[in-house]
Formats: C-alpha cells, sequence, structure tokens
C-alpha cells in the first residue's frame, strides 16, 4: 500500500476542519449521533456496511461557497458522490453540475436537473457521451485535446452552436498524492500553455463555425489545502487570455478554475476555507485582469469532496479482533470495495468507536477490510478502546466522497446502501447492492 505523511502540513490560510458533521452529538445512552439519529440505530436498520449522509451539513456546504462567490458559477463535482437526492440538493441550493459522463448525466437531467447548468468533461469523451450531452442540451462541454475538435463540432446539428470550454495545464504541481496531481505537463488532461498546444487548440476551436469558445478551464488536482496553487494559475491564464485576444480579437466571458480543495480526514488536518479563497483568488483574478486590460470574466469552481466529504459518515461492524505478529487486527465487515482510496493512494482515516461508549483504554490497531488483498486496509494505527470486541459499530468520518462512487463488487460482495439523515429522521437513497442483483448480470454460459 501506498504510504502517506502523518498529516499534510498546514499551509498559510488553510485552517484546521472538523472531521465529522456539525450535527454530530453523543447519544443518548453512548455513541454517537447524525443529524439526531443515533448511529448504532442506523447500523441495526439498514445493516452494514453503510453510508450516512447529513442533507443538512451538504446544503450547509453548497451555500458556504455560494455565499462566499455570489458572482461565480458554483458546480458540484458529481464524480464525488452523486444520487437523485444529491441532485435535487445542490440544485435547490443554486450551484450547477459538473458531470463527467453520460451516466452521470442522464441521472441527474431524468432527476430534473436544468442541463443547461450542466457541464460535461473528461479526457476521452466516449461518442455516447457525447450524443447524450448534445442531446440532453448541456451548458458547457470542456474540450481535452484537439482531436476532440473536429468529432465534437461534426455531432453539432446543423445551425447549432454548442458552448464549449478549452482545458489547458497550467504547468502547476498541487494535489496531495502524485496520481491526483493535474495541474502539470505530463499527465493526461488538459493541453499544455507552456508547450503551446492550447493556444493551438484556440485556433482551431475559432475556426469551428458549430462551437463557441467561451472560456478556459483548469484543474489542478485534489486535496489541495493551500491557496498558492490557485493564483499561480491565475497568473499563468490571464497573460494567455491576453494573448488570445490580442491575436484573435476575441476576450472569452469565462474561466474555470475547477476544484480539488481540500478536506480533513484526521484531526489537525488543513481545509480550504471559501470564503478566504474567494478574497485570494478573485483578487488575483481582478489584479491581473486589470494589469492586462481584460474584462473580468466570470468565475466558475468545481467544489465535489468540500461538499460530500464531510457530510458523510461510513458505519461498520466489527468482525474479529486478532493480535498477530505483534500487531492487533481490527477485521471489518466492508473494505477496499466500499472504500479502495486507502490501497489507490495511502489515504489515512480517523475511526471511532459509534455504537456504545467505553471506559476502557485505548490501545493502538488496523482496521482492516474483508477481502483477499493485505492492501485491504481501511485505517492504519488508530486508537480504539481495548474491550472492542465482534458486533460493535466503527464510524469512519469524512467519507461522503468518493466512497462509494469509486466503490466495486470485489469478492462479490455487494455495494453497500446510503441513507440520509436530517432533523432526527433517517431515509434510503440508495439502497444496497444484494447477490440477487450481482447474479442478474450473468446471463449466461
Amino acid at each position: 500500500m501506498p504510504t502517506a505523511p502523518a498529516s499534510p502540513p498546514r499551509p498559510p490560510g488553510a485552517p484546521a476542519a472538523p472531521l465529522w458533521p456539525a450535527s454530530t452529538l453523543e447519544a443518548p445512552g453512548g455513541g454517537l449521533a447524525v443529524g439526531g439519529v443515533p448511529l448504532a440505530e442506523l447500523a441495526d436498520r439498514f445493516g452494514t456496511p453503510v453510508y450516512v449522509l447529513d442533507e443538512d451539513e451538504v446544503r450547509a456546504r453548497a451555500r458556504a461557497w455560494r455565499d462566499a462567490l455570489p458572482g461565480a458559477d458554483v458546480a458540484y463535482a458529481g464524480k464525488a458522490f452523486l444520487c437523485r437526492a444529491v441532485i435535487r440538493w445542490v440544485e435547490e441550493e443554486g450551484l450547477s453540475l459538473d458531470v463527467c459522463s453520460a451516466g452521470e448525466l442522464e441521472l441527474a437531467v431524468h432527476s430534473g436537473f436544468p442541463a443547461e447548468r450542466i457541464v460535461l468533461h473528461g479526457n476521452a469523451k466516449s461518442p455516447g457521451d457525447v450524443r447524450a450531452a448534445l442531446r440532453l442540451g448541456v451548458g458547457r462541454i470542456v474540450i481535452d485535446g484537439t482531436g476532440e475538435i473536429a468529432r465534437l463540432a461534426a455531432l453539432v446539428p446543423p445551425g447549432a452552436r454548442q458552448r464549449v470550454l478549452l482545458r489547458v495545464v497550467p504547468g502547476v504541481t498541487a494535489g496531495a498524492h502524485a496520481a491526483v496531481r493535474t495541474g502539470m505537463d505530463g499527465q493526461k488532461f488538459g493541453l499544455s500553455v507552456a508547450g503551446g498546444e492550447a493556444e493551438e487548440a484556440v485556433e482551431r476551436l475559432l475556426g469551428q463555425p458549430r462551437l463557441e469558445l467561451v472560456g478556459l478551464h483548469c484543474h489542478l488536482g485534489s486535496q489541495i489545502a493551500g491557496l498558492g496553487p490557485y493564483v499561480s494559475a491565475v497568473r499563468r491564464l490571464v497573460p494567455l487570455l491576453a494573448r488570445i485576444r490580442d491575436r484573435h480579437g476575441v476576450t472569452f466571458p469565462e474561466l474555470d478554475l475547477g476544484g480539488g480543495f481540500a478536506i480533513a480526514y484526521r484531526e489537525g488536518d488543513p481545509a480550504v476555507d471559501p470564503r478566504t479563497y474567494a478574497e485570494r483568488v478573485t483578487g488575483e483574478l481582478a489584479r491581473e485582469c486589470a494589469r492586462f486590460g481584460l474584462a473580468l470574466p466570470r468565475l466558475t469552481v468545481e467544489p465535489g469532496r468540500w461538499i460530500a466529504g464531510p457530510a458523510g459518515v461510513a458505519l461498520y461492524r466489527v468482525l474479529s479482533v486478532k493480535p498477530t505478529g505483534g500487531r492487533t487486527f481490527v477485521a471489518v465487515d466492508g473494505g477496499m470495495s466500499d472504500n479502495p482510496r486507502p490501497a489507490l493512494y495511502g489515504v489515512r482515516y480517523t475511526v471511532r468507536l459509534a455504537g456504545r461508549s467505553s471506559a476502557a483504554p485505548g490501545r493502538t490497531v488496523t482496521v482492516v477490510g474483508r477481502h483477499c488483498e493485505a492492501g485491504d486496509v481501511l485505517a492504519d494505527d488508530v486508537e480504539l478502546p481495548a474491550d472492542l470486541r465482534p458486533g460493535d459499530v466503527l464510524a469512519v468520518p469524512a467519507s461522503g466522497a468518493y466512497h462509494l462512487s469509486m466503490a466495486s463488487a470485489y469478492n462479490l460482495v455487494g455495494r453497500p446502501p446510503v441513507a440520509a439523515v436530517s432533523g432526527g429522521r433517517a431515509r434510503l437513497l440508495v439502497r444496497r447492492e444484494t447477490l440477487a442483483d450481482l447474479r442478474s448480470r450473468d446471463v449466461g454460459e
């Protein structure tokens, strides 16, 4: 399993963030409650593993970005986690939506989300993705490479124009792990500013009568805790906008700086504050535009993890406690099939006993999953009560993003359900994937 630092350094302007939803309290009789519902009760009602999503927390975090950037377009990044309820929540909070496939797009539109407020992007859009976007009328399609330009233009109906953004690579290194750094040259996304490919693509796009290039797009990476990378991106993109104006006489009205905003996974981890982001990044954008005599473009940001991640709590039930080889392993009924991130990126989590109180002293354990992989480790070197036993319920905070959306059916273990909590009530949003579901896909010998 890849290693990760104990805790990322906290950059200036990146305060420590809460790990749990704001509604988290001690439950009557012990344990924890979220949204007014005891987690032990949720584990009994919906089974484990189960994801608990605090609706009020999702809405509050969506509003935090909308309020911090009232003149901007805030697009929830659906790849973090998407279901019909979340689509409705972010639409009601006034956000746009960012999707990466025809599947995410069709779910959104069929759930009533306005297509004109949807952005579709991806480095390898299939013909089906593009046809769905054109058929449903998405507001923006992000062009990721020069090869997409003619293919997309050929699919736009005669007499119509599709608004597009061009994804560029500003050459900024940012992100918590090499696998999620997308703002630098040498990775699969976008077109290089330094290498000239971005300006070449702009020229091609401006020559396509069925495509309307309305701005630039970039995304620097994931789990970015400081604001310096975003400021650097602005300082590299505004001069590009000025060169395009001087060469082609075109001033773009939009600039999408993507997302990647860090959240806390363990105590003391830093996180981005929307208001601080607004002050520093929009301030820098205004200064750079004034320096080059450019009209200020409308800014778009794409928070996904920041909105959904801290609103989610994953619940597991302990299956065994096994001391061996000088270590104690606590095995639970989930693992890398419902949360592959520790195995992929070496992410480290907080774990807490959630179903009861304990006065026992703590001991250091490794929480592992049920799958046939030595790398199936959910949390390494965490402290849990020494009287932990099979049947106990454990809770993992900051589990609302990139867990279920990245889940698999490894070992033919079905994906967990999602339950929403609010005001002391719980309801099922996504049902558990059953063995019958898995068998139904196997259609013959």
